[in-house]
């Protein structure tokens, strides 16, 4: 991944666009990491792997397990009243 300035990456826009359909590019601020470029297509492959639908019963037992055994913090009996809706 490179690495680059927003100060440099603002007199080479073009530049830096292009380097990021190969790689990310990392952008600082003030010396700090402050954002990444990346092509298109490896955003859309970053967020199909945010979320992976799965049929019921295809959920791990162990998850199944925890959820059943789930309770809501105290605080949140507010929340009970969106259950009878």
């Amino acid at each position: 991944m490179s690495k680059v300035s927003s100060r440099e990456f603002q007199q080479n826009v073009g530049y830096y666009q292009d380097l990021a359909i190969a790689e990310p590019v990392e952008i600082t601020k003030h010396g700090r990491d402050h954002v990444v470029i990346l092509s298109a297509r490896e955003y859309e492959r970053l967020k199909r792997l945010d979320r992976q639908p799965l049929y019921a019963w295809e959920v791990p037992e162990d998850v199944v397990t925890a959820i059943e055994k789930a309770e809501v913090p105290p605080g949140h009996e507010h929340l009970d009243a969106e259950l009878d809706s």
